[in-house]
C-alpha cells in the first residue's frame, strides 16, 4: 500500500468552499500590501507616523501640574499638526515621557482644514516653516499654560531661533493673536463649501 493511499495519512481536507480557497489566496498578498504601506508612510512621514496621539488633554494637564510655569523645560519634537501647534514628549520628574500638544503662544496659523485653496496654501507654508524650525533642534519651552482646547500653551525656543512665534510672524507664515475673535483666512471671493 503505498503512502497515500493509507486511510490514516494527514491530508489537509478543504471544505470546498470557493471563498476559503480564494481568501486563502489573498493572504500573502495582504501581507505583502501591508508592508509595503509601512515602508511607503515611513519613508514620507519618518517614524512619526507610529506614535498615537491619545489622552491629549490628561497628559497636558499633568504636565502643567508637574512642571514650573516658568520653568524652561526641552522637549523632543515629534511633528508639526499644523502651523502653530506640535506633538512633543515632555521628560517629568518621575521619569514618565507624555506626549502632548504644545500650541506656540501669540500667534494664529491658517488652518490645513481650509476654507479655500489660498488658506490651504498658506497653512501647508506655515506647517513646512514649523517643521523646518523645530527641526533645528534642542527645542524648549516656556511660560507654560492651558489653553480652552487642553493644549500646552508655551513659549518655544530652539537651538538658533530665541522665539519661533517671532520668527513664524517675521517670515509672514502666521499673525499675530492673543485671544478673542479671529478673521478667516480666505478672500471673501470663492470659498470650498459655496
Amino acid at each position: 500500500m503505498r503512502f497515500q493511499d493509507r486511510p490514516n495519512s494527514y491530508r489537509p481536507q478543504f471544505s470546498g468552499s470557493p471563498f476559503g480557497r480564494r481568501f486563502s489566496g489573498l493572504l500573502p498578498w495582504m501581507f505583502v500590501v501591508g508592508i509595503a504601506l509601512a515602508i511607503v508612510l515611513t519613508f514620507r512621514h519618518g517614524t512619526h507616523w507610529l506614535v498615537r496621539d491619545t489622552d491629549r488633554n490628561g497628559d497636558a494637564e499633568i504636565v502643567l501640574q508637574q512642571t514650573g510655569h516658568a520653568d524652561v523645560r526641552p522637549v523632543e519634537f515629534i511633528r508639526a499638526i499644523d502651523g502653530d501647534t506640535f506633538l512633543a514628549r515632555v521628560r517629568l520628574h518621575e521619569g514618565r515621557v507624555p506626549v502632548v500638544r504644545i500650541r506656540l503662544r501669540g500667534i494664529d496659523a491658517p488652518e490645513l482644514k481650509a476654507s479655500c485653496q489660498e488658506e490651504l496654501d498658506k497653512a501647508e507654508a506655515a506647517a513646512r516653516a514649523l517643521r523646518d524650525l523645530l527641526g533645528q533642534g534642542g527645542v524648549t519651552i516656556s511660560n507654560l499654560a492651558p489653553d480652552k482646547y487642553g493644549r500646552v500653551l508655551a513659549d518655544v525656543a530652539t537651538r538658533r531661533t530665541a522665539n519661533v512665534s517671532a520668527a513664524l510672524l517675521a517670515g509672514g507664515f502666521v499673525r499675530s493673536y492673543n485671544g478673542g475673535h479671529r478673521d478667516g483666512w480666505c478672500a471673501r471671493g470663492w470659498r470650498f463649501w459655496q
